[in-house]
């Protein structure tokens, strides 16, 4: 027993993923201790709006840069890596431009599309949202590469700070919804200027040569194409996936409703910021190193898996059988409905965090073309699942409740093919 402890003290991947979980749980701790404020400061419907215009932007942020950053791990030469960089942050600046454009000509139309009337006043906000998330994820996928994790936990923490200290802050006098969506809007811009400032201090020289030559950012564009023509809109459609109920309630049960399910989703998604992105962000560039020198990679999915499962099982288990009781104590009077739809949110956000290894290795193991096809389908059946509430039983519960269930048995899906398909190809090989 000793011996393991010890073998477990010394690994570079426990010692990552440590570092990560630290951040994250530093972040997580003042999110946790500021949120009974914050709901009580803005109330439900504030929320309901913050909640409509984050789904919105939610389902564009995985798209800001194409997903070209997430290649940023997978060049051996640094020279490469910071070619796609400059690829990343020129398709973010040209996203942002067509977003400005469309919104210019669109903007009555989305909102009737949509029924958002209420966010309205925020949709120019959208632009900046996406120069914020491609600066924040060419950041982030640069410091996973060059293993600099302290640097992504600090900023993590600071972000966390800036957004939750303004909320309550600026609550304190002027408690309106554009407050929170404001800082909302520039989350991601402040947790990269964080990372820039901190990896500019950094002692990392890298491993490029002088006399190394790199591709160029057209060369890496082609060469990484798989990126944009798979994973980008398999995140697109991920992200509308897990959006489209406050969307949904918005249209149907009105702003207040958007707001429980927001505060509840964001709630269960402690869990996975804490501990299953750490795993997920440090197991990404092991799982690469793995492929390329022939190790088992079902044997590594299979145990990160299992070890998330078995950490998940205590927050997701409790909210499951205490949630209302619970938010109603924490958050205050007239939460406990954003209890009720967490009891069954928590059963697709268990699952969402038990598959963070499986869609870390998904480009290792080139799937991009499949998951899309997946991400396809579960939107299909997710959104199916919803209107069968909404309309035919007329039940915001009952269609939260299908739409826990239905994403909860498609990530088990995802988990499975992922492992069965390594054992396959670690067989082939």
């Amino acid at each position: 027993m000793k011996k393991n402890i010890n073998k477990l003290s010394k690994s570079h991947f426990v010692r990552n993923v440590t570092v990560m979980a630290t951040g994250a749980a530093g972040a997580q701790a003042i999110t946790i201790a500021l949120s009974p404020i914050i709901t009580r400061l803005y109330g439900p419907e504030a929320f309901g709006i913050m909640g409509t215009f984050t789904a919105l932007t939610s389902i564009i942020i995985p798209v800001a840069a194409l997903t070209y950053p997430i290649a940023i791990v997978l060049p051996k030469s640094d020279k490469n890596a910071k070619g796609l960089i400059k690829l990343s942050i020129f398709v973010t600046l040209i996203i942002a431009f067509l977003t400005t454009i469309i919104l210019l000509f669109f903007k009555n139309s989305i909102l009737e599309a949509f029924q958002i009337e209420g966010i309205s006043s925020f949709l120019y906000l959208i632009p900046l949202v996406i120069i914020f998330a491609g600066l924040m994820q060419v950041s982030e996928q640069w410091l996973i590469r060059t293993n600099q994790f302290s640097i992504n936990a600090k900023a993590n923490f600071m972000q966390s700070v800036v957004v939750n200290g303004g909320k309550v802050g600026i609550g304190l006098i002027y408690p309106t919804a554009t407050v929170l969506v404001a800082l909302q809007a520039t989350g991601n811009g402040i947790k990269a200027l964080m990372m820039i400032i901190f990896a500019k201090r950094s002692d990392y020289k890298g491993e490029m040569q002088p006399q190394e030559r790199g591709d160029s950012v057209k060369k890496l564009a082609k060469k990484h194409r798989d990126f944009p023509l798979y994973r980008a809109p398999e995140e697109f459609f991920s992200a509308i996936s897990q959006n489209i109920p406050i969307l949904f309630l918005t249209s149907f049960f009105g702003p207040a409703a958007a707001g429980f399910y927001n505060i509840g989703k964001t709630v269960l998604s402690l869990p996975s910021r804490l501990i299953g992105q750490s795993i997920g962000d440090v197991f990404y560039p092991r799982i690469s190193e793995a492929a390329n020198n022939g190790e088992s990679l079902n044997r590594l999915i299979i145990k990160a898996t299992l070890a998330l499962g078995a950490i998940g099982i205590i927050p997701f288990g409790t909210v499951i059988m205490f949630g209302p009781w619970l938010f109603e104590f924490v958050f205050g009077e007239g939460w406990n409905v954003a209890g009720e739809y967490s009891r069954w949110i928590s059963l697709a956000s268990f699952s969402v965090f038990m598959n963070k290894p499986s869609v870390r290795a998904i480009p290792v193991l080139a799937l991009q073309r499949l998951y899309l096809f997946f991400s396809i389908i579960r939107l299909i059946i997710r959104s199916s699942a919803l209107i069968v509430g909404f309309v035919v039983f007329d039940s915001d519960v009952i269609a939260i409740a299908l739409f826990g269930i239905t994403g909860a048995l498609l990530n088990a899906v995802l988990i499975l093919s992922t492992i069965k398909i390594s054992k396959k190809l670690y067989k082939s090989n």
